[in-house]
């Protein structure tokens, strides 16, 4: 895991510091990689790289980044791991080729030689990369198909920027730092920046699974080369199981592998455990296969010995594999003493993240560099609510889709008055709900479009809304579930709603979250249930009557996870941050707001506004903020247990 930055500059639009400024962007990511840094600059002066390392495979220098092909033709900086390297590795050797090192850097690189763009779909990992062919006078860069790792880029000034933060390009030179539509609306919609879009005009993240390529005359378009809705649908009608047991056996076989692949490294890992399915899932792999690895587990003393409080109930997982375990509480004043930090350390505005923020801390005081998660695992196997609730909503309400301008009456009929009582959102129940788009958003979405305009500037709530098109590319998405062939109608609305969650909840806030969060202390977190190669393993068994779904999906572990953990009802992870805050002095938060500490670091004062937020009650109290990026207002965040 590693920061990643380059430039490719073009001498005819005038002078530029290329080193000074690589060594600017890259100093904003040092916890990304505090191991080694790397700067490399062609032989010509107009293109260079910026590398980050954090040492997880091959910890020798041989191995630092920027990398050279042998022949010099190509140069690497790369940010990820590719869990199938040591195969690639023996293909390559056999066509030939001449490797130097035991890293997946390396073999990235020779794979991009032999096959260039081609190779993509034979990587089995998270990565985000750039290489600059010397011979073309070209850069190639490439994200993974899930997102799991960010790649962001930006032009101005005659140069084409990239880096793995936004942060590293605010301030590149020439970058367009004017408010982006989108990306404001994105975040009070959905409580995070949805892809591409950043809070910066002139700031672009490239879409998960997508590459492209940058010479002097600019960038492509970006392409796309994979995407997990369109892998679900790609499956062999003929490998359905016939029976649970078959079912079962193949869902663990591929599991296993999955965590297999995802534990390859040159240094220790832990995993995340709480007292969910999902992670326990992976602890009871990890003790099957023999592994003797440390669990870990966050405690919060405000929840102690609540039934909020999982720390007991992922201590007995932990006993019950007869892993070693160790658990953490944090107080109200350790999270005031990494507030400021944790704001910063977000990249882009959130309205979660905290408790990642804080389990890889305990991670790094106990000195791992990898740790395991379960992300991932309700979007795979249907363990949200929404899987039951918007197929439910959307056949009700379908009609209502057919008369829109209904709807949308009914909604300006009678927001104020269930506003007074309930969620404004039951207000547009007919107005969306007859969609999966618009039933999705109903479920995901923090403030519904019609309520923007009294948080943020009316013409920007317009430009940005049609931007990005929500409802329309949410339609679009899961549009063929609707023809697959000897799938039944439940399991079609199973696959449509675990594509939603995939490409919108988990990419752009759960994902992006796990990053930075990690990042911010220098840990690798690996998602083993988030991977291209297990989702094509199991396609056909999600399609299948036999669907795996939560609690059932723990038929298939060789050890049963305990019985109180398979009864427990289903929560979300609850961190105390606003009782914290509030009972903060007034006065400090207020003086934090008013003085500018959060504004003077660059990011437009985001943070202050996120920091507001974490505050606040409830929907219904939105207070506005003198000076904040987001036109002056702050956010109330809708689900009270977690942020």
């Amino acid at each position: 895991m590693c920061g990643i930055a380059g430039l490719l500059f073009s001498k005819s639009s005038g002078q530029m510091d290329v080193p000074l400024v690589l060594t600017s962007m890259s100093g904003t990511m040092k916890s990304r990689g505090p191991d080694a840094s790397g700067l490399w600059i062609g032989r010509e002066g107009g293109v260079g790289f910026a590398h980050r390392r954090l040492s997880i495979i091959d910890l020798d220098v041989r191995s630092d980044q920027p990398l050279h092909s042998g022949d010099g033709r190509y140069t690497i900086v790369f940010n990820g791991e590719i869990y199938n390297y040591r195969e690639l590795r023996e293909e390559l050797k056999a066509r030939g080729r001449r490797l130097r090192t035991t890293s997946d850097t390396e073999v990235l690189l020779e794979m991009y030689a032999e096959y260039g763009a081609a190779m993509l779909n034979r990587l089995r990992g998270m990565y985000a990369f750039g290489i600059w062919d010397q011979q073309a006078g070209e850069l190639f860069l490439a994200r993974d198909p899930f997102g799991i790792k960010p790649l962001y880029y930006a032009e101005g000034n005659g140069a084409f920027y990239f880096a793995s933060q936004v942060r590293a390009l605010i301030g590149a030179p020439g970058v367009d730092l004017r408010e982006e539509p989108a990306g404001h609306v994105g975040f009070f919609v959905w409580g995070s920046v949805p892809e591409p879009y950043t809070l910066y005009r002139g700031i672009h993240c490239l879409p998960a699974g997508s590459w492209m390529r940058v010479n002097g005359k600019g960038g492509s378009s970006p392409q796309r080369f994979a995407s997990p809705a369109e892998a679900a649908l790609q499956f062999d009608v003929n490998a359905m199981p016939r029976t649970q047991e078959e079912a079962d056996a193949c869902l663990h076989d591929a599991l296993q592998e999955s965590l297999r692949m995802h534990e390859i490294a040159d240094v220790p890992v832990a995993i995340f455990l709480s007292a969910g399915l999902d992670s326990g899932m992976i602890a009871s792999l990890a003790a099957e296969a023999g592994n003797d690895v440390e669990t870990l587990t966050l405690g919060f003393d405000r929840l102690r010995d609540t039934p909020e409080d999982e720390t007991r109930q992922a201590e007995k997982v932990a006993r019950h594999y007869g892993l070693p375990h160790y658990t953490r509480f944090v107080d109200q004043p350790t999270f005031i003493e990494h507030r400021d930090r944790l704001l910063e350390q977000m990249d882009q505005p959130t309205v979660d993240g905290v408790n990642t923020y804080f389990i890889s801390w305990l991670a790094r005081e106990r000195g791992f560099k990898v740790a395991l998660s379960g992300l991932g695992g309700d979007e795979l196997f249907g363990g949200y609510p929404s899987f039951r609730q918007i197929p439910g909503v959307v056949h009700a309400l379908k009609p209502a889709s057919y008369a829109p301008w209904a709807g949308r009456g009914l909604r300006i009929v009678t927001r104020a008055m269930i506003s007074r009582f309930t969620s404004p959102k039951y207000a547009s129940l007919f107005e969306y709900g007859g969609s999966w788009g618009g039933a999705y958003l109903l479920r995901r979405g923090l403030f519904m479009p019609w309520e923007l305009p009294a948080l943020l500037d009316p013409d920007m709530v317009r430009e940005g809304w049609r931007q990005l098109a929500t409802i329309e590319e949410m339609n679009a998405m899961v549009r063929p579930f609707g023809n697959l062939a000897n799938v039944s109608k439940t399991q079609a609305d199973f696959l449509r709603v675990s594509a939603l969650e995939t490409s919108y909840y988990m990419r752009s806030q759960l994902l992006r979250d796990a990053d930075w969060a990690g990042m911010a202390h220098s840990i690798e977190i690996r998602v083993p249930l988030v991977d291209m190669a297990l989702l094509r393993q199991i396609s056909a068994v999600r399609a299948s009557r036999f669907s795996p779904r939560k609690p059932g999906i723990v038929r298939c572990l060789r050890h049963p996870l305990p019985d109180e953990i398979l009864n427990r009802p289903k929560s979300g992870f609850a961190v105390p941050v606003r009782e914290w805050m509030q009972e903060a002095a007034a006065g400090e938060t207020e003086a934090a707001v008013e003085d500018g500490t959060y504004a003077d670091r660059g990011l437009r004062n985001w943070a202050a506004c996120v920091h507001r937020a974490l505050t606040q009650r409830g929907r219904s109290e939105v207070v506005p903020l003198k000076k904040t990026a987001l036109s002056g207002t702050s956010v109330a965040v809708g689900n009270s247990r977690v942020v």
